[in-house]
Parts: structure tokens; sequence; C-alpha cells
């Protein structure tokens, strides 16, 4: 078992804490992480090179092809960010944008259909909730259905050992409690895809056959096209 984690600050505080808590349920499996800025320090300068041309052409694509291919290899994908201003932190908001390309309306990778993530979010007081709908968003739009999700309210304080051994517990119950349910997952089946992603493709897929009618399909019509996705093939189908 492979898992890529993205780690949305480089800081070692209670989102890496709870991460590292959530990973020793998972202790066997080679575990591979990116830490942000530090392994995508550029933000994406809407160029659209990775729509038109192709994602090779993004002056960043040194930097997101590693992280693309480690998501692909991964039966598990971990996201982690702490709630800056009740959202995401800046450098996981810019590593999501830079794979825009691979939303569901241009060039979803097959490979995402069958996978599982989890979000980690934390914050003081209110934030966490947005924050982990901020990443699930993308998420669920490259094709991910089996979406597990932490948010914790800390209340009192932003450093772990600060906490009172009561919001340490709870928090630490809570997320061992995610954690054993993903330690329980047979890995070796995909993911069921939920009902929701289903209608997201067919949109899409609607989406790229009027484009191809038009005449002006592009490279995510072609890419379309080329997977058979506008007839009867189908992501879901293993």
């Amino acid at each position: 078992m492979k898992i890529t984690v993205i780690n949305g600050t480089e800081k070692h505080g209670v989102t890496y804490h709870l991460k590292e808590v959530f990973l020793k349920n998972l202790q066997s499996a080679d575990v591979v992480e990116f830490y942000l800025p530090k392994d995508c320090p550029s933000f994406c300068m809407g160029c659209t090179s990775c729509f038109m041309k192709g994602e090779q052409y993004c002056k960043d694509f040194a930097y997101i092809n590693e992280i693309e291919k480690s998501f692909l290899e991964s039966d598990l994908i971990v996201l982690t960010s702490p709630a800056y201003v009740m959202h995401a932190t800046g450098a996981m908001k810019a590593l999501l944008d830079h794979f825009g390309y691979r939303w569901m309306p241009h060039r979803p990778a097959p490979e995402m259909f069958g996978k599982r993530a989890v979000i980690i979010t934390q914050c003081l007081g209110a934030g966490a909730k947005s924050t982990a709908r901020d990443i699930k968003h993308s998420l669920s739009w490259w094709g991910i259905s089996k979406i597990g999700m932490f948010h914790g309210a800390l209340m009192n304080d932003i450093v772990w050992d600060n906490l009172s051994e009561k919001k340490r517990k709870k928090l630490t119950e809570k997320i061992n409690k995610l954690s054993g349910r993903f330690a329980k997952i047979n890995y070796a089946k995909p993911a069921h895809t939920k009902l929701i992603t289903k209608i997201k493709f067919m949109l899409s897929r609607l989406i790229q056959k009027k484009v191809r009618k038009s005449g002006r399909a592009g490279l995510d019509c072609e890419y379309w096209h080329k997977n058979g996705w506008l007839g009867k093939s189908r992501l879901w189908k293993h």
C-alpha cells in the first residue's frame, strides 16, 4: 500500500501532529510526503497552457508532475491544512489550482476514480469545515468519491502541548476513529464511484460532445474521444 501526503504548510504544528497520529494506524504503508510551499513554490499564473497545449507546458511542470506521479501510484491520498481565515492555506490553494486540467470537464485521470482520500483540517475556532470543503471540492472533481474528512476546533490555543488533556484526548480519539476505518479497507479493490460523481462525469461528457459536434475540438475533447468516453466507455467500470 502506498500513501501520498500533501502537507499544506511546512510547520510542524497541530495539523502535522494529527496527521502523524492518523498515519500510525497505517504503519505498513509506504508513505511519500510533500510539504507546501517547498515542493510547489509557485502560483498558477492562469496562462491556460495546461488546457490549450498540455500540462507539460506549465512553467511548474517539474513540481506538478512529481506530485501527480505519486498521486497516481498511491492507494490513498491525504491532504492536510490548518484553516487560514476560514479556508485552506494559500500554498494548498496554489497546488490545487495547478491541477485544474485534471478536473472532469477537462482531462481527468482514470486512476483517480478508484482512489480514496482523507482531508485533515483544524483551526482555533470556526473554519475547519470550510477548509475541508475547499479541498474536497477539487478532489471530487478529480473523480474521487471516497473522501474521509477530519475537522477539529482547538478553541483555547494553537500549540498542541498547550491544549488541555481533555481536548488532546478528544482530538486523538476522533482522528484514530477515522484512521481505523481507512486501515480496514481492502485497497486491492477500487473505491465505489458515487452517483454524484457519475452525474458530474455525464455533464462533462455532454459538454465535450457539444464541443466536438461544433468542430472546435481542442486538447480536452480529443482526450475524451481517445479514451472512448464520448461513446459507451465509463471511468468507473474498472
